[in-house]
């Protein structure tokens, strides 16, 4: 352990001479500068993207993650509404996806609306909409309304 930082010597062989590649023969690497001759390693900015020689590359290697387009590349996505949100409407009433962006619960329709089973409904109405969860149109007829499935 040196004893202070003016003492302190570079091992030798810890370090190597930096060398410049490819600046004529006489400097012993010229030339093709240690790359031999033709082939794709051999000429400057020709690599291809995520080649390894054959081997399978990385990105075929991992699993692919995150969102990618169905089979039929159109997705149905639901606008979204909870049972406990229809109790704002009025005893016996009909709701639809117009009156329901009209009281500004569906800000905007995607595919349809469905109607999912979060919370309970205190009030008998006809729910028309694209779409029911099992236990919303549970919870709809259990009350005396009726829940009309619409294309």
């Amino acid at each position: 352990m040196a004893s202070s930082l003016s003492s302190l010597a570079v091992v030798s062989g810890s370090k190597k001479d930096h060398f410049v590649k490819g600046r004529g023969r006489g400097t012993g690497n010229g030339k093709t500068a240690g790359k031999g001759t033709k082939g794709q390693g051999a000429h400057n900015h020709t690599k291809k993207g995520g080649f390894e020689g054959g081997q399978n590359p990385l990105y075929r290697r991992l699993p692919k993650f995150g969102a990618r387009k169905t089979h039929t590349g159109v997705k149905t996505v639901y606008a979204t509404v909870n049972l406990e949100k229809l109790n704002l409407f009025k005893e016996g009433s009909t709701v639809t996806a117009v009156e329901l962006k009209e009281a500004g619960l569906v800000k905007k329709e995607f595919s349809g609306v469905k109607i999912l089973g979060n919370g309970t409904l205190s009030k008998k109405l006809t729910v028309k909409a694209n779409a029911f969860s099992a236990s919303a149109k549970a919870a709809i007829e259990k009350v005396g309304g009726t829940a009309e499935v619409i294309q």
